[in-house]
């Protein structure tokens, strides 16, 4: 396949594979939702295999409390989906969210957050990865740049270029102007929705200021924040305590109507 086939091909399927975002932001959307949850089932699966789940009662009727809390308020079809919650023995602090309704939280996340609200701000950012397609669009981005990476070979060939050169150099860009920016704009997206989930769940949201001070605090070098796939602590910090002022009439209003957790540990 020449370049300009290549290309046509290319831009044919990017045409045909938009989506929107709960925010309204526009998404490359390549991946089907069912090939998602499968790969999320298999790669939590994977995990209860390799052992990496714990024996923590406490912990998980805990973590579960919360999700469920969350859960409820999501839209659908992921409100009305089967979720399961289990304990990783690990230290740090850490969580996720897997198509396919699977929650994992680490050990260590619980000596960071450590009430019901700030275990809300993450496993509300992780449950919003999830329906915002996050992993999707991911995916996708990376078929998008890497056919790209294919097309701008090919034809830097045509021209004389060494061809092995011009892919590394389009890798490059592909990963720096291409993937991170989305990426980042992924996490500052899951952020603004969680702290909306946990609002209408009845959990207040200013805890998620709160929590990322302290995930600021964990020490440890710091990658540059034009290299990072996060926005920095500092700067989540600021727009989540923003955000979180503005939904206070939100929770509110969700535990005047009956949306009050009472999650304990």
């Amino acid at each position: 396949m020449n370049a300009r086939t290549l290309t046509a091909a290319l831009a044919t399927l990017l045409l045909g594979a938009c989506a929107t975002s709960p925010t309204g932001r526009s998404q490359l959307m390549m991946v089907s939702d069912a090939h998602m949850s499968q790969m999320g089932l298999t790669a939590f699966n994977s995990m209860r295999k390799q052992g990496k789940f714990v024996d923590a009662p406490r912990q998980r009727a805990y973590a579960t409390c919360v999700a469920n809390a969350l859960i409820a308020v999501l839209p659908p079809p992921w409100n009305t989906q089967s979720w399961e919650v289990q304990i990783i023995g690990d230290d740090s602090a850490n969580a996720f969210a897997l198509p396919g309704g699977r929650i994992g939280v680490n050990m260590g996340m619980f000596k960071v957050a450590t009430d019901q609200n700030q275990l809300a701000v993450v496993l509300g950012h992780e449950l919003s990865h999830v329906v915002a397609r996050h992993g999707a669009e991911r995916m996708s981005d990376h078929l998008a740049a890497e056919a790209a990476v294919a097309a701008g070979t090919i034809y830097a060939g045509t021209r004389g270029t060494n061809t092995g050169y011009a892919a590394a150099a389009l890798g490059l860009g592909a990963e720096v102007g291409l993937l991170l920016p989305f990426s980042r704009t992924q996490e500052s997206e899951a952020d603004e929705l969680g702290l909306r989930y946990m609002a209408r769940a009845g959990f207040d949201p200013r805890a998620a200021p709160a929590l990322w001070q302290k995930m600021a605090q964990q020490g440890g070098s710091k990658t540059p924040a034009f290299l990072s796939t996060h926005p920095s602590s500092a700067h989540r910090e600021a727009v989540l305590g923003q955000e979180a002022q503005q939904l206070m009439p939100v929770y509110q209003q969700a535990r005047a109507s009956g949306h009050a957790p009472n999650c304990r540990m």
